[in-house]
């Protein structure tokens, strides 16, 4: 995969996690915005969440590159950058999901943790000069997320990026670790980097464990729709487009060393968000649709609450908007209905992330409630 001297011109970013929800719809806008400017090595393990699906629409480009690989093998990492002047790393590559975090949080500290070691090590090896300093025009891109805050009341306040870290799940304390990782190479070693923390993403590709596609999905079928304890949690809901356009503009802008905090001024409480989703649904889907018969308030069914549930999070993006010029663009009553627009027109799939391993996951998760 070594490039020729005429690649060389272009920007050269890593992508890690990039055939996952977030990173996919990254790299797609990436190349909607720079098209032959750049190019993209996406680098990702293919876990249970990442699919190539999500990247069919690009898999051809000669400026595009896919190795699979995991971000803790550190002779796959330092080999993509012997063979490549990498730019940029943009490090979505995570195991996200709190439930899963609750039931293994071994693979959590491994692949968040350790993983960001080995890349943020590579990354440093390959464009640390001699004198200390490192090469002009390199980012490190973090994305992280606001859980590492802990949880806000339900009366007010807003996450700042000067808020104390307060992690309550074995997710959000790895992802908290990490943050702490890059801050302290951009401490100790004056590592060109950036963090970004971002509130809840929806939209096209996400995988269905997570609220907004599992109720799409859900409804559609009658099934059950399960939701923790009383349902009244709150979230600040951001489409991913928005999310993938304010990582760009930390590349190209961000103040080296800074944390910028990405939120979508859209809090809403899951029960909301389920209700929405119903709603929504029925206005979209023709009345000759026999699912629509199948689409039901009646199918919300209440769970047990998730051990350690943070009751609300909410993210000011006041910093973010004045230094960078960033601010979400897309209304939740708009993004959610291109989202359930994209489900409609990709049930194929839907159909095939929704099989196998995920089935008993579910199954197990929600006891088949």
């Amino acid at each position: 995969m070594r490039m020729t001297e005429g690649e060389r011109t272009m920007k050269t970013y890593l992508v890690t996690g990039g055939a996952g929800f977030i990173g996919s719809n990254f790299i797609q806008y990436m190349f909607r915005k720079y098209d032959r400017q750049i190019r993209i090595i996406n680098v990702d393990a293919l876990t249970y969440a990442g699919n190539l699906e999500n990247l069919k629409d690009v898999e051809n480009r000669d400026n595009y590159t896919f190795v699979k690989a995991d971000i803790c093998d550190k002779e796959a990492i330092e080999q993509i950058f012997a063979d490549n002047p990498i730019d940029c790393v943009v490090h979505f590559a995570a195991e996200s999901h709190v439930d899963r975090s609750i039931r293994n949080p071994e693979v959590f500290v491994q692949t968040n943790v350790l993983g960001t070691a080995v890349m943020l090590n590579c990354a440093r090896a390959a464009w640390e000069l001699e004198d200390g300093s490192f090469a002009q025009g390199k980012k490190f891109l973090h994305v992280s997320t606001d859980e590492v805050y802990g949880s806000l009341e339900e009366d007010g306040g807003y996450f700042y990026e000067t808020t104390p870290y307060a992690p309550h799940s074995p997710y959000s304390a790895s992802k908290a670790s990490s943050d702490l990782l890059v801050k302290a190479y951009m401490d100790t070693y004056h590592f060109p980097a950036n963090i970004t923390n971002c509130s809840n993403n929806y939209g096209p590709y996400q995988f269905p464990e997570k609220l907004i596609p599992l109720m799409i999905n859900n409804a559609l079928h009658g099934k059950k729709l399960p939701v923790y304890g009383d349902g009244k949690n709150v979230r600040d809901w951001l489409y991913v487009d928005d999310h993938a356009k304010a990582i760009d503009l930390v590349i190209e802008k961000g103040k080296p060393g800074e944390t910028y905090n990405v939120g979508g001024h859209n809090e809403k409480q899951n029960i909301e968000i389920v209700t929405v989703i119903i709603e929504t649904l029925l206005e979209m889907l023709p009345e000759e649709d026999p699912r629509r018969k199948q689409v039901s308030k009646d199918l919300i069914t209440y769970v047990e609450d998730r051990k350690g549930h943070d009751r609300r999070y909410a993210i000011a993006p006041d910093k973010i908007k004045a230094e960078i010029g960033w601010e979400p663009e897309t209304m939740f009553k708009d993004g959610i209905r291109q989202t359930i627009a994209w489900y409609f027109a990709h049930e194929d799939w839907m159909e095939n992330v929704t099989s196998g391993d995920y089935q008993k996951y579910y199954e197990e998760m929600y006891n088949g409630k």
